[in-house]
């Protein structure tokens, strides 16, 4: 439902509000860019994220089955999640608002825009090969220890959505720089929401997922040069 009413938006005359570096043109008061913003960017990430963290739900789904409230438990734990990518969609937006302001104050910034684009994409595939990318991968394709870890039962409603939070941390660790890639191009593309969904769920759950982060990564820095050779 979330992919068919993106794609429904972008075909609309409303896809500029889909596009956060539209929000400045269309003259909207702050309040107002900011509740389009976060609506747009949830509704990403229900898209392209909620499915990456399916067996961490449908496990979660399986232990809280015979308890009477175990529907309100297991929309605590999405609730958790997609909470955390909203959280982390409005500091990225914040920043990004500071990103535009330099543009605009900076002469060398404001003749070179391709810059920041070409930037995170160089960012984004040098952090597919750190250590923390590693570490929060592992993490994120053991999904029983999300459970573990936080679900105890005697508290059922804080447990459930600390199971969401808690994958959610790990999966923000894992896949935030991919997320930037989303606000070098505008975070309006279906199909690079579509690619880089389905490349975060290769890498989270599929039984070879993790040697495709090598890959993903040189693919990134290879973009990001010819970005740069494109410019100059």
């Amino acid at each position: 439902m979330a992919w068919a009413a993106l794609v429904v938006w972008s075909a609309s005359p409303y896809q500029r509000y889909l596009d956060h570096g539209s929000l400045d043109e269309l003259r909207l008061a702050p309040a107002a860019a900011v509740a389009v913003f976060v609506g747009g960017w949830t509704l990403m990430i229900t898209a392209m994220m909620l499915p990456t963290a399916y067996p961490v739900v449908s496990l979660f789904a399986a232990v809280v089955a015979q308890r009477p409230e175990r529907r309100r438990l297991v929309g605590l734990c999405v609730a958790g999640y997609v909470g955390v990518w909203a959280g982390f969609g409005c500091l990225a937006y914040v920043a990004d608002f500071g990103v535009h302001e330099a543009v605009e104050q900076i002469a060398w910034l404001h003749d070179h825009p391709w810059i920041i684009g070409a930037a995170a994409l160089a960012f984004a595939g040098a952090y597919q090969f750190s250590d923390l990318k590693y570490r929060c991968l592992d993490v994120c394709r053991s999904p029983r220890m999300f459970i573990l870890r936080r679900w105890t039962g005697r508290r059922p409603y804080l447990d459930a959505a600390a199971v969401g939070v808690d994958s959610g941390q790990y999966c923000l660790g894992c896949c935030w720089s991919l997320m930037l890639v989303m606000f070098a191009a505008g975070a309006g593309s279906i199909p690079l929401m579509l690619g880089l969904g389905t490349a975060m769920a290769a890498e989270k759950n599929l039984p070879w997922g993790n040697r495709i982060r090598a890959p993903l990564g040189i693919s990134l820095l290879t973009a990001a040069a010819v970005a740069v050779a494109l410019a100059i």
